[in-house]
């Protein structure tokens, strides 16, 4: 992948330093709200999953962006697959977060359960660290040995790991993944709608001032993020799996698609300015008015 001399690189650099400074912010202000937050909610101890991360994706940013302001990777090529591998495994997490968040408020509305809570500080311990042994003992791994296993990569380049898509084992776990993926995101985005339109056809007065609407809203701003940060990456992927071979270009714009994913993290943010009483009330105004 050449960025040399391209408008990209410059695109990719901006990306990646507003997602390292926005990111870090984020994570340290909420971690601090989540002092105050009950540690039995279900939603909670997913949001400090969301931090936990966001934070490991993170501290993987600077080596990126150190590669594409020098154009050169030094830090070798198992650390180069390691990094790669990263920002996969951070979209996938994250995203499966979200799905408990929404599905945990979604149970909660229709009146399934009064609220979803651990019984112990322990129970949510044991099924965050359940989660991660799956993640980190298993999944990474397992990914790490077949990542970049096939292809012949210069050690001085990195994120180029696409020759093993010529396998057709790989490309109908990619077309699976993408499936899956959209699938969800449908499904999520149809039920959070009708719940708002519920809601609002409840409502009487002003709607924005109703706490169960803003709650509603919040939700969907989870659903948002997947849209706009996840699915553009997934539905290039169908056009990048056919047509990779032998395009530099493409190569450029699937990591540009990638970077997208990256944005993510500044959901912490977005959380933390939406519960401020300041924004709030302008965002009211705004909407409102």
């Amino acid at each position: 992948m050449e960025l040399t001399n391209s408008p990209w690189k410059a695109i990719l650099i901006t990306i990646y330093t507003v997602v390292l400074l926005g990111g870090v912010c984020g994570a340290i202000t909420i971690s601090f709200l989540l002092v105050k937050m009950n540690t039995l909610s279900v939603t909670t101890t997913a949001i400090i999953n969301l931090v936990v991360i966001h934070s490991l994706f993170l501290v993987t940013v600077p080596f990126r962006l150190y590669y594409y302001i020098t154009d050169k990777w030094v830090f070798g090529h198992p650390f180069c697959k390691t990094v790669s591998v990263m920002i996969h495994i951070h979209m996938y997490l994250t995203f499966l977060f979200y799905l408990f968040v929404l599905v945990t408020r979604n149970l909660i509305f229709f009146k399934w359960k009064d609220k979803l809570e651990f019984y112990r500080n322990l129970h949510a311990m044991a099924s965050s660290i359940a989660i991660w042994i799956l993640a980190g003992v298993i999944a990474l791994p397992l990914i790490y040995h077949h990542y970049g296993k096939t292809g012949d990569y210069n050690s001085t380049t990195c994120f180029t790991f696409h020759q093993e898509l010529k396998e057709n084992s790989v490309k109908e776990l990619n077309y699976s993944v993408i499936a899956l993926m959209v699938l969800i995101t449908c499904a999520l985005l149809g039920l959070q709608v009708f719940i708002i339109l519920k809601v609002v056809k409840r409502l009487s007065g002003s709607i924005c001032s109703h706490q169960e609407f803003r709650a509603q809203l919040k939700s969907l701003i989870f659903i948002w993020v997947i849209i706009f940060c996840f699915l553009p990456y997934h539905f290039f992927r169908i056009y990048y799996i056919q047509k990779f071979e032998g395009s530099s270009q493409l190569e450029i714009y699937n990591e540009f698609c990638l970077s997208i994913t990256a944005v993510s993290c500044l959901d912490l943010l977005s959380f933390v300015l939406s519960g401020s009483q300041l924004w709030r009330r302008q965002g009211m105004v705004i909407s409102c008015c």
